[in-house]
């Protein structure tokens, strides 16, 4: 793929492209990853133009469906998330018809979010089919997502974008400093994200000494959070595990810096941008199998059952019960933090959607 080693050419693309973009109000590696490919694509020499899309996607009502429709016309060439995307598939139809071109970015599957009610995720499925088949072009971020394109809505064709990992400096971790094993979960506390399997699986190794820090916002559902601390009180472990709310900047590389392990529990994940973090800082990881973290592991570390205490649990045991484990681990993500990828070769990758070869709908 041209864009995979940084190095794709212009000539021949449409140069200027209108994003739709949706942003959260809560920090997101969706916002992330749309910030960067940004940044990445106007040095490739591209006019992109944002246009913010509100509402309350991707279930918002008739009236963002007619303002995003309205808005499709005012460029020849559009990005768009599939956030919005998904539940606003007669617009996307209606600009491919007129001749625009229309490249979704495949951030994650709204039907999997599990804070969503069974209906709206069923309509959400079969809007975002008809979306996906309408788009000029499909981007998926990463190559799980796109064989999962290919499952559920039968386009095969999709381009991969991996988000890029910005360089970072080798963590010392905790052990070596004496103190116990140091885990991190780094995340929205939210259903979907599932810390609660994280601090079930932690009172099972109670009795071996590790500490453990949930980082993230922790507003967005406050019943969850409240869980949370009852279950920690419950366990006996308010002195081990921390949770912080929201961190960044110099206060977030202070807690990456004491990381040993970084542990994603997320039941649904199209990437998972903090484990190729974790990676950017020599760190491993256990995360969900059968979701894209998996991918973005590339085998530095363990995998469990999306929600299985139990398997989790094993795997933490293993982990803290064996130095020689934890060494090998580690020396795994330290091989591989020199060969990340870069988001430069995503925007690369993005590119391709506006060339000639990357403008009509699938078959």
């Amino acid at each position: 793929m041209a864009g995979a080693r940084g190095t794709w050419d212009a000539r021949g693309a449409d140069r200027r492209i209108g994003f739709a973009r949706w942003r959260s109000d809560v920090a997101s590696g969706g916002n992330r990853y749309d910030d960067e490919v940004s940044a990445a694509l106007r040095t490739l020499g591209f006019d992109l133009r944002e246009y913010p899309v509100t509402g309350e996607w991707p279930v918002p009502g008739p009236g963002h469906r007619r303002e995003f429709a309205s808005l499709l016309r005012a460029e020849r060439c559009w990005l768009i998330e599939n956030i919005v995307g998904s539940a606003a598939p007669e617009a996307i139809a209606e600009a491919t018809r007129a001749g625009r071109k229309v490249v979704m970015l495949m951030h994650y599957f709204p039907s999997d979010d599990s804070a969503l009610p069974a209906r709206e995720r069923t309509a959400l499925a079969a809007s975002e089919a008809e979306a996906v088949r309408t788009a000029s072009t499909v981007v998926a971020t990463s190559a799980w997502t796109a064989r999962e394109i290919a499952a559920r809505y039968g386009r095969t064709d999709a381009l991969v974008a991996v988000p890029g990992v910005t360089r970072a400096d080798p963590a010392r971790g905790s052990e070596r400093d004496g103190g116990a094993p140091a885990l991190l979960w780094l995340g929205r506390l939210t259903e979907t994200k599932d810390p609660l399997t994280l601090v079930d699986a932690l009172a099972g190794v109670g009795d071996l000494p590790w500490s453990a820090r949930l980082v993230g916002p922790d507003t967005v559902d406050p019943e969850l959070r409240r869980e949370l601390l009852r279950r920690i009180e419950r366990a006996g472990l308010g002195g081990r595990i921390e949770i912080t709310g929201p961190r960044t900047g110099a206060e977030l590389e202070a807690i990456w810096a004491r990381t040993d392990l970084l542990v994603h529990t997320a039941r649904a994940e199209a990437y998972g941008m903090v484990v190729s973090e974790a990676l950017a800082r020599g760190i491993p990881s256990i995360v969900p199998l059968g979701t894209g973290a998996v991918e973005a592991q590339q085998s530095a570390g363990a995998q469990f059952a999306p929600g299985d205490v139990e398997q989790l649990t094993g795997r933490l045991r293993g982990w803290l019960g064996d130095p020689e484990l934890r060494e090998h681990w580690r020396a795994r993500a330290a091989e591989l933090r020199p060969r990340l990828p870069t988001w430069e070769a995503a925007a690369g990758a993005i590119a391709e959607a506006f060339t000639e070869k990357g403008s009509s709908p699938a078959e």
